[in-house]
């Protein structure tokens, strides 16, 4: 059983929280409190929704329950969840697994669909800041290589279309299979972290992408 789908756990960096989602990988959201930060998730819900549809999934969340809290840092202020809480190395059962495949295979869908209709010049962030569509698109991919390492799956730079979709179907293949819990290699993440932190990456740029176009 995955339990009531509205657990969530807080990392707490010098000066932002990010609130997670324990059950729907990516859900996550930054403040500058750990209300801001719930706050902020809530807001969300009915965008994250649209990955939780196109995984074939009823996303109703209820109001979040905190289980844990989890000490973060630097990378946490800058803006990314880099904590893995106690709860990350605990089994994850064939069901949860699948759910989780199902989630991140909606966010890269979702992500190609907007990148294809938003224009190439998007509108600038505070202060100029932000990356245009074509480097955001090579950011996200470039990163999730990097991120397939820390699962033990390990790809050359990606020349093209048909080297993302094997590489993707490689982390999917790993990730949508029960884990024992702990690190899937050494130095490495474990399995319900990893799906959160790649679907995490995806879906805010899904966001900021949708922002910045208008």
């Amino acid at each position: 059983m995955l339990g009531d789908m509205n657990r969530v756990y807080l990392e707490l960096g010098p000066k932002k929280v990010f609130a997670c989602s324990v059950d729907w990988p990516g859900w996550c959201r930054i403040g500058k409190s750990e209300e801001a930060a719930l706050e902020n998730l809530m807001h969300y819900v009915e965008r994250y929704r649209v990955i939780a549809g196109r995984a074939g999934l009823d996303f109703d969340p209820g109001d979040p329950v905190v289980v844990e809290r989890v000490k973060g840092d630097a990378i946490t202020d800058f803006g990314a969840p880099i904590a893995m809480p106690d709860l990350d190395q605990e089994p994850i059962p064939e069901d949860e697994a699948t759910r989780a495949v199902a989630l991140i295979k909606a966010s890269w869908a979702v992500f190609g669909e907007v990148a294809a209709v938003s224009p190439e010049e998007l509108r600038k962030g505070p202060r100029g800041g932000g990356r245009d569509r074509d480097k955001m698109v090579s950011h996200v991919i470039e990163a999730e290589r990097a991120y397939a390492r820390k699962i033990g799956v390990r790809h050359k730079p990606l020349k093209d279309e048909a080297a993302l979709a094997a590489m993707r179907t490689e982390i999917a293949d790993v990730l949508g299979r029960p884990s024992a819990g702990g690190l899937m290699v050494e130095q490495g993440w474990s399995a319900r972290y990893a799906a959160r932190r790649i679907a995490w990456h995806v879906i805010d740029h899904i966001w900021e992408m949708e922002d910045r176009a208008v």
